[in-house]
């Protein structure tokens, strides 16, 4: 087809089979999703029309109407939607440039305004991971369950895809260590897709705390038993997370059972990936070095972690309140 009747629809087809060779699956399935967006409004216009204004009219669009499923539909997408949208258009576009299919990037300097930023700000408030009070709480209130030693885990900072995906063996008892090395998520909620970890920093042997070893042990000992109830209708799939007749959980299956836990125990309801920041607040809280955090995290930079998995709460503060009551005097008014 003449690079002049190519429409952006069929370019970013186009550029989507050129990413799927160097992506996971799952990665160039969410970047159908996000440039899925991008489709209705820009999508049917050719690739050498396409200007920056149709893009901050898109833009513009997204940010006040752009929701299109659901019963929120045509209510604004939020501000990390069009971002990643952006980012998909404006790489896609780059590489037609290269290509020589358009002279110049037009969504190059598209950017989201930083009003819009600050308005999401002001009327999302943040959820705070569970502090210390909270995760105890959880942890007493789910002995006994039969999902214990699994949500222990992702209390120990392991992600959820990871806790679906470790396998026995994975697992030394012996030496109270586990290997993670693979991961089973889910496309869309649809169905299971199993992959290495993350970033290859994500493949780490870790070591176990005592109560996370004493329940995968009890665990371990309530399987043989259903296996043996069971017999040769029993699903031996040789992974940790299963049912009582061995298939094994879906991510999508342990945030329901974990939620209903939540919910039975009187707590807020958080994301398993905010009881992971749980974890490494702390750690880091009680002074264990960025390093050893991120190795734990499976991250290959130390500002990852920090970011997005440190959150400090006024409790946790309150350390360096007294250490500036040593700056300002207060230890010696007191002793006065």
């Amino acid at each position: 087809m003449p690079p002049n009747k190519i429409t952006v629809n069929e370019w970013l087809d186009r550029w989507l089979d050129l990413k799927a060779d160097d992506l996971e699956e799952t990665t160039i399935y969410s970047y159908r999703i996000t440039l899925d967006r991008v489709r209705g409004r820009l999508g049917n216009i050719r690739l050498q029309d396409l200007t920056e204004e149709h893009v901050e009219e898109w833009r513009d669009w997204a940010l006040t109407h752009g929701r299109a499923r659901g019963k929120r539909a045509g209510t604004p997408l939020g501000v990390t939607s069009v971002d990643m949208s952006l980012a998909r258009l404006k790489e896609a576009l780059g590489r037609a440039v290269t290509r020589r299919l358009v002279q110049v990037n037009v969504a190059a300097h598209v950017t989201i305004p930083r009003r819009a930023r600050k308005e999401e700000r002001k009327s999302k408030e943040e959820v705070q991971p569970w502090n210390v009070q909270e995760v105890q709480k959880f942890i007493q209130g789910i002995r006994g369950e039969r999902l214990y030693a699994a949500l222990l885990l992702s209390l120990m900072g392991l992600r959820p895809a990871e806790v679906c995906g470790l396998r026995w063996d994975d697992v030394d008892l012996g030496n109270a260590t586990i290997v993670i090395a693979n991961t089973r998520t889910m496309m869309g909620n649809r169905y299971v897709v199993e992959k290495d970890t993350k970033p290859l920093a994500g493949e780490r042997v870790l070591p176990l705390p005592a109560l996370v070893l004493a329940a995968l042990k009890a665990f371990r000992a309530l399987q043989v038993d259903e296996r043996l109830a069971l017999g040769e209708a029993y699903v031996v799939s040789g992974y940790v997370l299963v049912h009582e007749a061995g298939d094994a959980f879906t991510i999508k299956q342990l945030r329901r059972r974990a939620y209903r836990l939540m919910e039975l125990l009187g707590l807020r309801r958080v994301r398993l990936y905010d009881a992971r920041a749980s974890c490494f607040t702390f750690l880091a809280s009680n002074g264990v070095p960025d390093h050893i955090l991120a190795r734990w995290a499976g991250h290959t930079n130390v500002k990852t972690t920090k970011r997005w998995y440190v959150k400090p709460d006024v409790e946790d503060l309150r350390g360096a309140a007294t250490t500036w009551d040593g700056l300002h005097g207060a230890a010696e008014e007191e002793k006065a």
